[in-house]
């Protein structure tokens, strides 16, 4: 079972100027840890509640945070959970995704997904579509990707987003691309996007256990409807664990032994606490190496 880290906080002690110090020493003692990945949120609000706190606490700009933690890292995997089809091109999105690649080595996903804080995007003045017409953008976006990663220059129309000539130059590293991930559970057309065009799926523990094991066996059926192996899709989850309150080490590795059971392959974990550093030293003591070979 591979873990990751998502940070979804920037409230540290010592406000802005903290940011900065603090982020560099979360994502180098995550490497030392043994984390296998790393991943921030695509949002400009924070999401009300998250961890108590408000829209309005402090919210980083995803692919510029990436880029940082690309120069301060070797080996975990990098990316956005999960990109929202609304706040950028297409085009621009890629060429974003391609650069952080290419500036990571080679160790980069396209976390994607068809957003959903539509008080987020009315509060910047962004097109919020309704949820039919947010997935097909969704869907030109993949098209474009998997056209554009299979050679130097391609041209796409679709019917809401073209691109006469983009360009593929210079190529991401990642071989054969950067892994396409594609968030959310929806039966009908998310996890049918999984299985047409994802390497990787991502469901959140908010849906309740029982709701994820019906989108894994949904993704499942869809795959043998398409002739797509099943094994070939990268499943992951992303669960909040709190190492300072109610959880444990033995609870935590009970639940990545569940989520292994249900069919999962990669565990990203939420630590309220993450910028005290000691749950990532208790992740690389007593965690990660206790569930490296389920």
């Amino acid at each position: 079972m591979h873990i990751g880290l998502q940070i979804p906080s920037f409230k540290y002690p010592g406000g802005t100027a903290a940011i900065r110090s603090k982020l560099k020493e979360i994502v180098t003692t995550a490497e030392a840890s043994g984390f296998y990945s790393l991943w921030v949120m695509d949002h400009f609000y924070q999401i009300k509640g998250m961890f108590g706190e408000a829209y309005t606490d402090p919210m980083m700009e995803a692919y510029t945070t990436l880029g940082y933690i690309a120069a301060l890292t070797e080996k975990p995997y990098l990316g956005v959970l999960i990109t929202g089809v609304i706040y950028r091109h297409p085009s621009v999105l890629l060429k974003m995704v391609n650069t952080l690649d290419i500036l990571a080595g080679g160790r980069t996903y396209l976390g994607i997904g068809a957003a959903w804080y539509e008080d987020e995007a009315k509060g910047y003045g962004i097109p919020y579509p309704s949820t039919s017409e947010r997935f097909e953008q969704l869907e030109e976006n993949i098209q474009l990707a998997k056209a554009l990663w299979a050679s130097d220059e391609t041209s796409y129309a679709g019917k809401h987003f073209s691109a006469p000539a983009i360009t593929n130059n210079p190529r991401p590293l990642s071989n054969p691309h950067p892994r396409l991930m594609i968030g959310g559970i929806g039966p009908n057309k998310t996890l049918r996007m999984v299985a047409q065009y994802g390497d990787a799926c991502n469901i959140g523990d908010w849906v309740g256990r029982e709701n994820m094991q019906k989108a894994i066996d949904t993704l499942k059926q869809h795959c043998e409807t398409l002739g797509r192996d099943y094994n070939t899709i990268e499943k992951t989850s992303l669960c909040t664990v709190h190492l300072s309150g109610d959880d444990t080490v033995a609870n935590i590795i009970n639940q990545i032994k569940e989520l292994s059971t249900m069919g999962f392959t990669h565990a990203i974990f939420n630590m309220p606490d993450v910028y005290k550093i000691t749950p990532l030293e208790i992740f690389a003591k007593e965690i990660i190496p206790a569930v490296a070979d389920l």
